[in-house]
């Protein structure tokens, strides 16, 4: 159970993955915190800009590095909405981040507690604290209905093109 201070912050990383689903990105979302201070936002932007890069950490991690004038980010800790992939745990670990809370797991490319353990891997030259399943629910939730939508939305594409076929034969 997440305590009032992890749900506040928890709470702007979702408002950032609400933010990604109205522009039809997967809703993840990020805030970096500094001493009680968000100093960086961040949601998903990869479709929107056809970037590889643009995920909700990234946007975040470099947002707080602009305001705090630093690529090192120690006295930081990241709240995202899904569990970070290989290339976010790098920048997590990169930037030197010192805890990461995240709501949900990610069975197919979770890097820090789901396929991999990347921010406890004792062979790098940072490791982060890590504590998963705040919000858990509320995160999984965003995630599930947004994919429902693009199924129904992919179903009715496909509908309409096979009308639209059969309306051509029928000309």
């Amino acid at each position: 159970m997440a305590n009032e201070f992890q749900q506040k912050f928890m709470d702007a990383a979702l408002e950032e993955a609400r933010l990604a689903m109205t522009i039809d990105e997967v809703p993840i979302g990020a805030v970096v915190v500094w001493r009680g201070q968000i100093v960086g936002r961040g949601h998903n932007l990869t479709e929107h800009f056809q970037h590889v890069s643009y995920h909700a950490e990234m946007m975040a991690l470099d947002e707080a590095c602009s305001t705090l004038h630093s690529w090192r980010l120690p006295e930081c800790d990241l709240y995202v909405t899904l569990e970070p992939c290989i290339m976010c745990s790098g920048a997590i670990i990169n930037s030197r981040i010192r805890h990461l809370y995240f709501g949900a797991a990610d069975p197919k490319a979770g890097a820090v507690e789901s396929l991999y353990h990347l921010l406890a891997d004792q062979r790098l030259n940072h490791q982060v604290t890590v504590t998963s399943g705040v919000d858990r629910d509320q995160c999984s939730r965003l995630l599930k209905t947004f994919f429902k939508r693009v199924r129904q939305r992919k179903k009715a594409e496909k509908r309409a093109r096979r009308y639209g076929h059969y309306m051509d034969q029928q000309k």
